[in-house]
Parts: C-alpha cells; sequence; structure tokens
C-alpha cells in the first residue's frame, strides 16, 4: 500500500489490495475504470509499467492530474472510448460498475482485455432485506471499527445510491458474462469479482 493511501481509509481503499494482488505476472497496460483522483492508478503504476485511468468527473481527473507520475488520465466514458479491444492486461474497476448498466460494462471490460489478462472489480450492490439485515449490521459494525481506527476519507466524485443490482443478480451476470469468474461477496458491504481471460 502507498503512503498516500496508509493515510485515507474508506470501503472501497480497504479492497484495494485485492485488485492489486490479481495483477498478472508480466503485465505490461493496465486501465483502471472510473478512477476518480487516481489512487488506485497510481498504486497499478507501482507494478505496470504503462497505466491509463478513465472517468466521466472531470475534476476527479483534474486531481489525479496534479500528482507527479506518468498515469495517463482521461475525461470520458469508458463504454464509448476508442480504445483498441484486446489491448491491456489488467482491467480494474472499483465502485464504478453500479454506476452503469453492470450487464455492458462487464462485457466492456472482458473485450478490452488481452487473452490471460485479468479483470478485477471491486463494487456495490443492493441488499435485499430481511435476509442480509445481519449482513449489512455487521458490515456497519466493523466499518465503524474502521472509522474510529483510522477515520474516513471521502472522494469529491458523484454518488449513486442504492445501487440498482442486487448482490445475487451481479453473482448471475458475472457467471454468464465471465465463465468460469470468482466472484465473492464481502464483510464491508462490497462484492469483488476475479476473472482471467482464456488463451486463445
Amino acid at each position: 500500500m502507498t503512503a498516500e493511501n496508509s493515510r485515507r481509509w474508506n470501503h472501497n481503499i480497504h479492497y484495494h489490495p485485492r485488485i492489486l494482488s490479481s495483477i498478472p505476472e508480466g503485465a505490461r497496460r493496465a486501465l483502471d475504470v472510473g478512477c476518480g483522483e487516481g489512487m488506485l492508478a497510481r498504486e497499478l503504476r507501482r507494478t505496470v509499467p504503462h497505466v491509463t485511468g478513465i472517468d466521466l468527473h472531470a475534476p476527479s481527473i483534474e486531481q489525479a492530474r496534479s500528482h507527479p507520475d506518468d498515469v495517463g488520465y482521461i475525461v470520458g466514458d469508458f463504454l464509448t472510448h476508442p480504445f483498441e479491444p484486446a489491448s491491456f492486461d489488467v482491467v480494474a474497476s472499483v465502485a464504478t460498475l453500479h454506476h452503469m448498466d453492470a450487464a455492458t460494462g462487464l462485457a466492456r471490460m472482458r473485450d478490452l482485455l488481452r487473452p490471460g489478462g485479468v479483470l478485477a472489480v471491486v463494487g456495490l450492490a443492493r441488499s435485499t432485506m430481511p435476509g442480509d439485515l445481519p449482513r449489512v449490521l455487521a458490515g456497519v459494525a466493523v466499518g465503524t471499527f474502521h472509522r474510529a481506527v483510522k477515520g474516513l476519507w471521502r472522494h469529491s466524485a458523484p454518488t449513486v445510491w442504492p445501487p440498482p443490482v442486487t448482490y445475487p443478480q451481479m453473482r448471475e451476470l458475472a457467471a454468464e458474462i465471465l465463465p468460469g469468474s470468482a466472484y465473492r461477496r464481502h464483510l464491508l458491504l462490497r462484492y469483488s469479482i476475479t476473472w482471467r481471460k482464456p488463451q486463445d
């Protein structure tokens, strides 16, 4: 974890290590979808030589560009930006899929990966009550503990709440669009999807 992230904490930053541990050996190009102020992109750059971050929120990209790094930042819509298909070894995304149609977003991420590349997503989904109440209460309790110890950093990017897709729906989408992907639901009210694109 970078010094920057050691000073900041929220539910999304908490799961950055899950993304970083998924980087395949020898990865040369990475894309951070919904990069915001560039925290994850800068962490990816510590391992991957060429990193691109894209986000629709121009003020966040402006903040990202204020850092002395060589990450390439783009203000734009990742769904329509003219990236070359199969051009990234890593496609990462944290707390972004619920801002778009999730199926369309996952398919676009899949198509931008080179064979053997890894897609790593941490996202938010909608809890369903009353069945999810124990999970929600546990997540709130643990999150409250972390905030008491570490504080809470709030980003400036737009938020979407509640997420349009439920956890079971997200699991189904991942299984359909990314066959063989690993889906996991996490304590701090997040899920993760990890998938390696099959070799041709």
